[in-house]
């Protein structure tokens, strides 16, 4: 417990059944002044225990919890005391599959648990739990726990005057934080014979992005996959750029689209990074890119849709109201590169209006 004064800031409650691990994520929590630790607990019961009772601004909680674990005590907290929840997850299959499910039960984000804590990547895992706790907080105030962000349907806004656009060859989508539930939303409702392809550009950690394509094409009529090297670029596909690399678009011979993998550029903030493959494919489709910006921390896109609006390709930005964080397309409309702003349930909408389709009764 940490004696601060009258406005102590945000508070978290840290649930984890290792000591090292809640002395580790106190230590990180506590390094930041706007931020304190209001408590701790070992077990899933004595965190909703505690949550009722202290009422933190948000919780970290790890998804191998004894007892009750991460899931169950997740379902519990957005039953009986919703908060924004950032679950604390091993780099493992199984442990991919959880935060996944636990992102579709309400939780807000997830930090990855590193072998070791005591490596030199500590520095970036502090930085990125103190980050998306002042996000998760942040959302809070915008949006009470609970609440639906898309309950009231807004017409598209459209932010430049110009209307007409080139039917696109390629639709290109950024996201980040709140970006696996939006594409669990969104992507289900295009249909099998869609005539362009999509890449979509979700930053996640090495050993994520593939159950999440399985787990989006189990749900979707539309045939979406872990994108591959040297992958030809087809309609009616949706290629998922893997963690841990960049994804960009090149023409080879025969006037034939293809993907490339690469760890290059380096020390790019989130690799795979939205901005390194929009950039490529304003290159490669110029006017024929439509570039769709949706929720996420940071401004990672920004340059990227830059590139495609003044390539003369369509940009769509997702609404602060739907988003789970409005960063990235924030940092998008302040440089007035999104030509309209929808709700998340609306880009679907953009995509078959853009390519003259309309859905067949």
């Amino acid at each position: 417990m940490n004696a601060h004064g009258s406005n102590p800031g945000i508070s978290v409650l840290i649930a984890d059944d290792s000591a090292f691990m809640r002395a580790a994520l106190s230590r990180m929590v506590e390094s930041d002044p706007g931020l304190y630790v209001c408590a701790t607990a070992q077990r899933g019961i004595e965190a909703l225990e505690q949550i009722i009772a202290l009422k933190p601004d948000v919780v970290t909680l790890d998804v191998e919890m004894p007892g009750l674990n991460g899931l169950e005590t997740l379902k519990r907290i957005m039953k009986e005391c919703p908060v924004p929840v950032i679950m604390v997850s091993s780099l493992t299959q199984q442990g991919a599959e959880t935060t996944l499910d636990a992102l579709n039960l309400g939780a807000f984000d997830y930090l990855s648990k590193q072998n070791s804590f005591l490596s030199a990547d500590t520095a970036k895992i502090r930085d990125d739990l103190v980050a998306k706790i002042y996000a998760a907080a942040e959302s809070r105030k915008r949006r009470p726990m609970g609440q639906v962000g898309t309950s009231q349907i807004l017409s598209p806004s459209f932010i430049q005057g110009r209307t007409h656009f080139a039917v696109p060859g390629v639709v290109v989508l950024g996201t980040s934080t709140g970006g696996p539930k939006a594409l669990q939303e969104i992507l289900p409702t295009l249909p099998s014979d869609l005539p362009v392809p999509i890449l979509v550009v979700q930053h996640m950690p090495k050993g994520f992005t593939k159950p999440l394509a399985i787990r989006l094409n189990g749900m979707c009529r539309i045939k979406i996959r872990e994108a591959e090297h040297d992958d030809p670029v087809e309609p009616g596909c949706v290629y998922i750029a893997p963690a841990g690399q960049h994804m960009t678009i090149h023409r080879g011979s025969l006037s034939k689209v293809r993907i490339r993998l690469s760890t290059f550029p380096e020390r790019t903030t989130h690799t795979p990074s939205v901005d390194v493959t929009m950039l490529s494919v304003a290159e490669v489709f110029q006017n024929l890119a439509m570039g769709i910006i949706m929720t996420g921390m940071g401004s990672d896109g920004a340059k990227g849709m830059q590139s495609i609006y003044h390539a003369g390709g369509l940009t769509v930005g997702q609404d602060e109201a739907s988003c789970a964080v409005y960063g990235m397309p924030r940092a998008c409309a302040e440089l007035r590169v999104v030509h309209r702003v929808v709700t998340l349930e609306h880009i679907p909408d953009q995509i078959l209006q853009a390519i003259r389709y309309w859905k067949r009764a």
